[in-house]
């Protein structure tokens, strides 16, 4: 049996599918826990230098929560407090995890995908990709965790227009939102992301988990310890450092090491 999310490794690139896509990868209680462990595994090792999310087939990215299975996992309150416990891992470790985290988007990419999508580093979308979040035509409220990331990535006012209205909307606009970082053509849509991720992983993989990991704490309103203000500066202990001063005086292509 072909398992709902798929986990591949090519060199330093690992792409985790959403692999449901007669039900337009459309996300499981199983699939939501599935896909949180994996990311919380490739967080882990340090052979990998980005992860590429993406849904199978041409139609969705992902349709988010499965409805058929609304009446059997969300029965009353109580049932829903689990349920969101049960799957809001995938949320968590996708972002928090150490390595960039790109979205492939291409076709839908609603509800529960896009509050995925959201916290990804960047997110590139195909040009007839649709978006939206509308819980409203449910009955349904996104919870605090869920309207968190979707706020700080587009704003409180933002997020009330998408959310009030409840409306399905095209990729231009969501990049005027913010939703997304770039779009381009259905037919471009590969190339783009392979510059993308070919960027991303000939970098020096901990100047980019030390990013992540500053800009995450930047969101954090405690003041920066003295020990937190210093810890920019061991970049410069770092192999990666030494062979990307070498390099550049060398004119060639730096290997990093990631050490």
């Amino acid at each position: 049996m072909t398992s709902a999310i798929l986990v591949e490794h090519a060199g330093s690139v690992a792409t985790v599918t959403m692999n449901r896509p007669e039900k337009m990868n459309a996300l499981t209680v199983p699939m939501y826990q599935q896909l949180g462990e994996a990311l919380r595994n490739l967080s882990a090792r340090d052979d990998v230098r980005c992860v590429l999310i993406q849904g199978a087939g041409e139609r969705a990215f992902c349709s988010g929560s499965d409805i058929g299975g609304f009446n059997d996992d969300r029965l009353g309150s109580a049932q829903a407090r689990q349920y969101a416990r049960d799957t809001n891992g995938a949320m968590v470790h996708l972002r928090e995890c150490r390595h960039p985290t790109v979205a492939k988007i291409r076709g839908v990419c609603v509800g529960g995908g896009l509050e995925l999508a959201a916290v990804c580093d960047i997110r590139i979308c195909s040009s007839d990709s649709r978006f939206g979040i509308p819980p409203n035509r449910l009955g349904l409220t996104l919870d605090y965790d869920e309207l968190e990331p979707l706020c700080e990535l587009i704003g409180r006012r933002r997020a009330l227009e998408v959310l009030l209205e409840g409306r399905i909307f095209g990729a231009e606009e969501a990049h005027h939102l913010g939703l997304v970082t770039r779009v381009v053509a259905p037919e471009e849509l590969d190339a783009e992301i392979e510059r993308t991720v070919s960027r991303i992983v000939n970098a020096a993989p901990l100047s980019n988990r030390w990013h992540k990991a500053f800009v995450r704490r930047l969101a954090d309103p405690r003041p920066l310890s003295a020990e937190e203000r210093d810890e920019p500066y061991l970049c410069y202990e770092t192999e990666d450092y030494r062979e990307g001063t070498a390099a550049f005086n060398e004119k060639r292509k730096p290997a990093f090491k990631g050490r």
